[in-house]
């Protein structure tokens, strides 16, 4: 495929982007990517302080930018409720990004409502808000819902077993684990929108250095992240690429699973790219997602 760069994406005004987790790393400059192309961008996140910081940041470059901020805390599913209700009542969504994440938690820890913190963040509470944004989702001529996974998707440690963590808790494989996640919803939210005007997408950033990384706890952890940083890691810009690619171009399909075309898959031109083994298969996943968090999930 030809090389691709955000310099390919079209005016994008008129057109709502909501990005979870758009305060920092790769959520932060996907929303300066869209407002410089005149979307009006909806910063989520938990912390109202930083989106205020993250909004300015993005003001200063593009002193047009349409930009609104969403307190959304993705481990707390009152909070979900609350501003999904926000968004809803704030009429159509046409790009949704399930970009926010945790990783690495050295100890095992809850949410708010008893999930173990990575999977219940990084899975359950996307799923829980995309479905009860799913209304303002269907008003939109043709919306995208694009899911960041991660490489870590296709480690054994992600298969989809013990998901809770209750029988061993390692970080790593918590996260690997929510990873795998993210793409089975997605597919299987892909194949329930079949012969709809929506769209699911899963993308996978590469191996980017990005808060997460920056913010893994320990000494080892922070040893291992300086020497990836200088030698593997590109940057949260490039790894942005992914999920501007998938939220913009019209080569994209329903279901696909996009990543960066370099050789070791961490940088370069976003493609399509191989799906997990099993990924394919979300039913299971998606029924225990509804008992777990209580939403009903209507497409």
């Amino acid at each position: 495929m030809a090389s691709w760069t955000p310099a390919a994406i079209g005016d994008q005004t008129g057109r709502v982007a909501l990005i979870t987790g758009a305060n920092s790393g790769i959520g932060w400059q996907t929303a300066l990517v869209l407002a410089a192309h005149g979307a009006r961008v909806v910063l989520a996140g938990r912390d109202p302080g930083r989106l205020a910081s993250a909004a300015e940041a993005i003001s200063a470059r593009i002193p047009a930018a349409n930009l609104d901020a969403l307190v959304l805390d993705l481990s707390d599913l009152h909070s979900i409720r609350t501003a999904a209700k926000q968004v809803v009542d704030n009429g159509p969504v046409d790009l949704l990004f399930n970009n926010a994440g945790v990783m690495n938690i050295p100890d095992r820890r809850t949410t708010a409502d008893g999930f173990e913190m990575t999977f219940g963040t990084n899975h359950l509470g996307h799923f829980a808000f995309t479905a009860q944004v799913m209304p303002a989702l269907r008003l939109a001529p043709a919306a995208r819902v694009v899911t960041v996974s991660a490489l870590a998707a296709r480690w054994r440690s992600g298969e989809l077993t013990d998901l809770m963590s209750e029988r061993r808790y390692r970080p790593m494989g918590a996260y690997a684990k929510s990873k795998r996640a993210n793409i089975v919803f997605t597919t299987e939210l892909a194949r329930r929108l079949t012969g709809t005007p929506m769209t699911a997408v899963a993308v996978h950033p590469g191996s980017a250095l990005t808060n997460l990384q920056q913010e893994s706890q320990g000494a080892i952890a922070r040893r291992i992240v300086s020497l990836l940083e200088k030698t593997v890691m590109g940057s949260p810009e490039g790894a942005a690429w992914p999920s501007l690619y998938a939220a913009t171009s019209p080569a994209v399909r329903n279901g696909d699973f996009i990543g960066p075309a370099g050789r070791h898959q961490d940088s370069g031109t976003p493609k399509p790219a191989r799906l997990p083994r099993g990924a394919d298969d979300g039913t299971a996943l998606w029924t225990e997602s509804e008992r777990l968090t209580g939403v009903t999930f209507t497409v």
